[in-house]
């Protein structure tokens, strides 16, 4: 009897196509620097030029790459191009794409430390070398009483740590019952867009998040947030959780992380610390005076997969008591039960997050430290830092343009002093010629426009460039004008 049709690819036929992407993406990589930054085609495009019906019979890998070079590949805004200065980085390395390589061709669900073991011990260990890599406080270390685990993204990280500031606020009355309207969450008016989800969530409500005013820096006022909170306390409402900010997304403000800790330790009120983009730069002992104050901190969390070249996706989330975060979060229906987790000897990160599965990213994050080292990263870190810096003293010496907001790393906030207008249209004509990609925000109601040098492998002169273009488009506009 003949054996039957086996529509699986082979070993030899992934080995073969394995090498084949590779190759593409190590070709992409050195060619990237010519595409246009941001796509250029229309809504709808990509769809229209792809088949209406999946295919009956299976294709060729070789048609499958083709597609991807023919059709895909024009819709993608290139994430990896030096020439990249928009929203905050999400940059990739070598290491970080074979380390995620290696974990989608094991395929493992590390939902538990029991289906595997590797996924769950590498991930710990990790996660503590960071604490001592960024000189967070110890309490951090799973040695201590907290530990860390990988999230998706700091907004879940963000959802976490206000679930478990609320069950600490209710007596974990309100995991049980549900809320009751009273609870009362504050981050920073410049804090991100993910806090208020997260209070939509968490059942608390966007309309008891209460947005404390910024100064001049637009960094998060302490006094404010401490008449808020008395307030609130005063209406018989029950504050629960603060969140401050290292880093904000609009213009990288650093709230006083010290003073606001104080005040949550008076009131005794969660203290969520979101650093996702600057967190990075903690790795260089000059910039952690920027965090001062996070030992007060009941859990913090960083993105490796903005500007520590570990590929989307890849938060660190710490607590300082585990047990606060794993009582919200932990629930064991009887086809999860088994000896190890009986015994108390193990982590089960299931219960330390929103999702049950999980996949094995510490591999991707341990390739690239292992890759780099500390000192590799420094290095990458200080140089990107330097180059913004740069770029911040062009700004400052052209008297045609102004900063919007001190630039302390790595983002620099400026804007022509012609107007909004000038600056959107100045924008446009850059992002349109697919040269390079910038974004924009408002500060004190002005269009701003952000520059953010975080790309992995951004060098000085598409820095240079991006100021001369900026430079050249403001000098057209003024002729036209």
């Amino acid at each position: 009897m003949p054996d039957e049709k086996s529509f699986h690819m082979t070993p030899d036929e992934f080995r073969r196509h394995g090498h084949a992407v590779v190759d593409w993406i190590a070709d992409y990589q050195s060619r990237v620097e010519s595409f246009p930054v941001v796509s250029k085609v229309k809504p709808g495009e990509i769809r229209a030029s792809l088949p209406a019906n999946p295919p009956a019979q299976g294709e060729s890998f070789e048609a499958l790459l083709k597609d991807v070079e023919q059709l895909i590949l024009p819709g993608v805004t290139h994430w990896q191009s030096p020439n990249f200065f928009a929203y905050f980085p999400c940059n990739a390395s070598g290491p970080g794409i074979l380390g995620d390589l290696l974990s989608s061709g094991l395929g493992v669900q590390g939902m538990l430390w029991s289906t595997s073991p590797a996924c769950t011990e590498l991930e710990t260990h990790v996660m503590d070398w960071l604490v001592r890599m960024l000189g967070l406080p110890e309490k951090f270390l799973s040695s201590s009483t907290g530990g860390g685990v990988i999230q998706d993204t700091a907004s879940s990280a963000a959802v976490c740590a206000l679930l478990a500031g609320r069950e600490r606020a209710t007596n974990y009355a309100s995991n049980r019952k549900g809320c009751n309207g009273r609870l009362v969450a504050y981050a920073s008016a410049q804090a991100h867009s993910s806090l208020e989800k997260a209070a939509m969530i968490a059942g608390i409500g966007s309309e008891n998040l209460r947005l404390i005013e910024v100064d001049e820096n637009f960094a998060m006022r302490p006094d404010a947030l401490a008449r808020q909170i008395e307030a609130d306390k005063q209406a018989g409402l029950t504050p629960c959780f603060v969140c401050a900010t290292v880093g904000t997304t609009s213009s990288n403000a650093m709230d006083p992380i010290a003073a606001i800790g104080e005040i949550c330790r008076g009131h005794k009120l969660w203290l969520h610390v979101d650093a996702a983009m600057s967190g990075t730069a903690m790795l260089c002992p000059e910039f952690r005076h920027l965090q001062e104050g996070v030992e007060l901190a009941d859990s913090y969390n960083f993105n490796p997969h903005k500007w520590m070249f570990t590929n989307f996706d890849c938060n660190c989330f710490w607590v300082a008591d585990r047990r606060a975060l794993i009582q919200t979060l932990s629930i064991l229906p009887e086809y999860l039960r088994n000896q190890a987790t009986e015994s108390g000897a193990v982590i089960d990160y299931r219960d330390w997050h929103i999702q049950l599965g999980r996949r094995f990213r510490s591999l991707k994050l341990w390739f690239v430290i292992r890759h780099y080292g500390v000192e590799g990263l420094r290095h990458h870190i200080r140089e990107h830092v330097r180059l913004a810096q740069q770029f911040a003293g062009w700004v400052q010496n052209d008297n045609r343009f102004e900063l919007a907001a001190p630039a302390p790393l790595n983002l620099v906030c400026f804007r022509h002093k012609g107007g909004d207008t000038l600056n959107q249209t100045i924008m446009d004509r850059i992002n349109r010629s697919g040269d390079l990609f910038l974004t924009h925000t408002k500060l004190n109601g002005k269009l701003t426009l952000r520059l953010c040098v975080g790309q992995t492998n951004t060098k000085a002169r598409h820095v240079e460039n991006a100021w001369k273009r900026i430079r050249d488009e403001a000098n057209e506009l003024q002729k036209i004008a």
